[in-house]
């Protein structure tokens, strides 16, 4: 990691997408987690290989040399990557308060204000009914 960044502590989309490939597999190189992609993402196989060495410079996963290839290996958990999510969620949205945000996932869910102005016609037709 460079000085003078922040890292996140959740991966981008598609560096999540071959973290979960791995952690699927166990340990796989870059032409294995490219594989388990490819139904949904059609990626270059240097793609998945620069996503993994940014995982592997985020200390995400581990990489060893075996042969001419690496294998990746990752650190987190399924759940530690939850929990970081999480966190930048709190610390962003709930201003690093988790009771607002249990209050806020407690609380009734108000209809996106589309669905509200659609229900007012039927309720004043109602009233004046």
């Amino acid at each position: 990691m460079k000085r003078g960044r922040t890292c996140r502590g959740v991966p981008p989309p598609l560096e999540l997408e071959c973290l979960s490939a791995l952690w699927r597999l166990g340990e796989a190189n870059v032409q294995s987690v490219r594989d388990v992609l490819l139904p949904q993402h059609p990626l270059a196989y240097t793609t998945v290989m620069t996503m993994l060495d940014r995982l592997a410079r985020k200390e995400i996963v581990t990489r060893r040399k075996v042969g001419r290839s690496f294998i990746y290996t990752p650190v987190l958990t399924r759940d530690e990557v939850r929990g970081r999510a999480i966190r930048e969620l709190v610390d962003s949205l709930f201003e690093g308060s988790d009771d607002a945000l249990r209050r806020y996932l407690s609380a009734p869910a108000t209809p996106p204000p589309a669905a509200r102005g659609a229900e007012e016609p039927a309720s004043l037709d109602a009233a004046l009914l």
